[in-house]
């Protein structure tokens, strides 16, 4: 998963799959576990087999249910053969989860950490093999802690999943879902909130969440100029830049300021 924004679609709603392409997140997460109720389940899974039903140019993945659910085996025959991306494995608990997975189908997995148990393991977790890269499912991880899904919660959940990330040499981990639709400001500061933690992407759960998000991880005017000048600045030791000390390790965050601001110049006219 490479992308900085991916949309969640429902697996029984095909009619959908085109709609979330087109929305403008680099990926598209088409759903076999929340968003499809129990009597459903077979029909987004044979939903899956239709000949030219998955979407293209844009990545597409598939959550499917968790280990040990009812559903978990079903949804993984339903895979064999399909050109996925890869593979969203919910609640995930430990290193085998990932790598029976993996040797089922070949596919890419993106490990969902959402529960105690996998935030505990998450570090394990992220060296496992066939993992690509970490997400985090802050709503049920809340949930499972009876906790409050507020900042200060879930601080410490978030900083774990993206040193686990950074350790195991995993892209910058994915953030989860914020649950406000409508309301553009608050979508755009939790991705902005996400990204100042190391945080490289977010989930989305409706088309309108996307173009926001996208913006949350778009460096200010005010970083980028600031990262231009320290580039620019000399490169021996430690010079002062406008007042302020400059040294490799600040050379590095302006570089990478610089470099995501590069990788975001193509979804310019959605933001």
């Amino acid at each position: 998963m490479t992308a900085l924004v991916s949309l969640f679609v429902p697996g029984d709603r095909p009619e959908r799959f085109v709609k979330a392409a087109g929305s403008g997140a680099g990926a598209i997460i088409i759903d076999l576990e929340d968003a499809v109720g129990v009597g459903a389940k077979e029909q987004a899974r044979s939903v899956l087999r239709r000949p030219g039903i998955l979407p293209t140019g844009v990545e597409v993945f598939v959550r499917i249910n968790s280990a040990g659910s009812l559903w978990h085996e079903a949804d993984i025959d339903a895979l064999v053969g399909l050109q996925l991306t890869g593979i969203i494995l919910p609640k995930t608990e430990n290193r085998g989860q990932i790598e029976d997975l993996f040797r089922s189908t070949n596919l890419p997995v993106v490990a969902l950490i959402e529960t105690a148990q996998g935030l505990a393991a998450c570090r394990d977790i992220a060296s496992a093999a066939g993992v690509t890269r970490l997400a985090f499912g802050s709503i049920d991880y809340a949930a499972d802690l009876g906790m409050a899904h507020i900042r200060e919660a879930l601080l410490s959940a978030r900083m774990d999943i993206v040193l686990a990330s950074r350790l195991a040499g995993l892209p910058a981990p994915i953030d989860g879902v914020t649950t406000a639709i409508d309301d553009d400001v608050t979508i755009t500061d939790d991705a902005r909130y996400a990204a100042a933690l190391g945080f490289g992407g977010k989930l989305c759960i409706h088309p309108k969440q996307v173009a926001p998000a996208m913006r949350g991880f778009v460096p200010s005017e005010g970083e980028i100029a600031w990262a231009r000048l320290v580039i620019d600045a000399p490169k021996e030791g430690a010079v002062s830049v406008g007042g302020t000390m400059v040294d490799a390790p600040v050379r590095l965050r302006a570089e990478q300021i610089l470099i995501r601001a590069g990788a975001m110049s193509d979804i310019a006219s959605i933001v």
